[in-house]
């Protein structure tokens, strides 16, 4: 039974991290990222808090925030049992907003999912369950129920969706011990664009030893660069390594097909982001032209909404789906995009590079494995093995290359507070005591 609560009270913080100084998290577009997001936390009046975040790389992190405040508005009042028994009317309510739905996408769809991410966590706290297990525990219907169909229904249909989570129930109880014992499979990108071969190297050796055996590296500087990268790291990995490439949407379409073709040598077990991130069209012919050499194409960490990835799932543009945390709207919409990649058996391989993404990612992955796809065979989750262990009070672990099942309730995002004071934007002491250029004067 969920006792009776309201939230009266929604906090926001921006948090940034000055990881350009390393240049952790560099490619080809985003030279020096400041790892960063807005901090959610909604309060309700019986004490129980509802936390999300919303991943940025710095400048801009003060619009999201801007909007997460203006939109918060909007739960003041409301009780937790109200959103638990139509999760779709809030959703609908603030993506659908007569006004504010000019702004399209980007900034505004993130917004809304900071606020829609805390009142999930607020629901799995409730209910004294992970986040993944309140996903796996729901009846496909009430699932099924939380999801905006307009645009969709014509690639998949509430119904279809109905019957094809009914049709995962076999087995699931079995799915779900197996992954509670070991989490989904990690890889973790090594190769950032701005570190040398020894920094890249001693990473990889760290990770060997933690079970790792996927890896990504950044590519799309320079061909030579990427050449000389991609021979030094085949010398580092076993023949049973997979190495995945990312190039940040640093190409026009052609160029990309050029460029990867020579990269062929390497066995690259795929391709992420090779053009503009809602380019569906672009991504059709480089996922054609990639066919022949074995080498597959990822995206989704930048796709701003649902009907684009129906749009890339459906076409066959893709043969990975890359769902993000925090660039959709919330939970609701990620939970369509999951389906939809199911409906088509396309693997869901989430995109974890950030502050706070793979503490959620893995209990979507979790939901995937055991109640929708129901596979494990070639999905792997993005693992980050920094910001973790100085940031959250439960950080993520891994062990023997895999994700260690969170069991703590909800998504596992609280921050701690030293680390919140210290990183706040910009008055923080860790921004308010540097004089180099920081924010929109930042430029690399």
């Amino acid at each position: 039974m969920i006792p009776s609560m309201k939230i009266t009270r929604v906090d926001v913080d921006d948090v940034r991290v000055p990881t350009s100084d390393s240049l952790l998290g560099s490619d080809p577009f985003h030279r020096k990222p400041d790892y960063s997001a807005v901090v959610v936390r909604i309060t309700t009046d019986a004490g129980l808090e509802g936390h999300s975040v919303v991943f940025t790389i710095g400048a801009g992190t003060d619009w999201i925030s801007y909007g997460v405040r203006d939109l918060s508005v909007l739960l003041i009042g409301r009780s937790l049992a109200e959103f638990i028994k139509q999760p779709a009317q809030l959703h609908q309510l603030m993506v659908e907003h007569h006004q504010l739905r000019w702004l399209a996408d980007g900034v505004f769809r993130m917004s809304v999912g900071g606020l829609v991410n805390a009142m999930w966590d607020l629901w799995a706290k409730a209910e004294g369950k992970p986040l993944w297990e309140l996903l796996t525990d729901l009846p496909a219907e009430m699932i099924v129920s939380c999801i905006d169909w307009r645009y969709l229904r014509d690639a998949l249909s509430p119904e279809q969706a109905i019957n094809l989570l009914h049709s995962r129930e076999a087995g699931k109880a079995d799915r779900k011990v197996d992954l509670m014992n070991r989490g989904p499979v990690a890889y973790s990108t090594s190769g950032w664009l701005g570190l040398s071969d020894e920094q890249i190297s001693r990473h990889i050796q760290k990770l060997q030893q933690q079970g790792f055996r996927h890896f990504k590296t950044k590519v799309g500087g320079d061909l030579a660069d990427d050449i000389s990268r991609l021979k030094f790291l085949r010398s580092r990995l076993d023949d049973a390594a997979l190495l995945m490439l990312d190039a940040n949407q640093i190409w026009g379409v052609d160029e990309a097909i050029e460029w990867v073709q020579q990269l062929v040598q390497f066995q690259p077990y795929w391709i992420e982001e090779p053009t503009a991130r809602d380019d569906v069209l672009g991504f059709i012919k480089i996922r054609e032209a990639m066919k022949p050499h074995g080498i597959g194409v990822a995206a989704g960490e930048q796709v701003p909404s649902p009907t684009i990835f129906k749009q890339l799932l459906a076409s066959g543009a893709l043969s990975h789906c890359q769902i993000d945390a925090t660039r959709l709207a919330g939970v609701n919409d990620v939970l369509a995009v999951i389906l939809l990649a199911a409906h088509y058996d396309i693997p869901v391989c989430p995109h974890g590079g950030g502050i706070g993404l793979c503490n959620m990612i893995q209990h979507y992955s979790l939901w995937d494995q055991v109640a929708v796809s129901a596979k494990t065979e070639g999905r792997f989750v993005e693992y980050l093995d920094f910001l973790q262990q100085e940031v959250f009070e439960t950080p993520v672990s891994v062990d023997n290359g895999c994700y260690v099942t969170p069991l703590a309730p909800g998504w596992g995002l609280e921050m701690k507070s030293a680390f919140i004071d210290k990183h706040r934007y910009p008055e923080g002491p860790l921004w308010s005591q540097r004089s180099d250029p920081h924010g929109p004067l930042f430029i690399a």
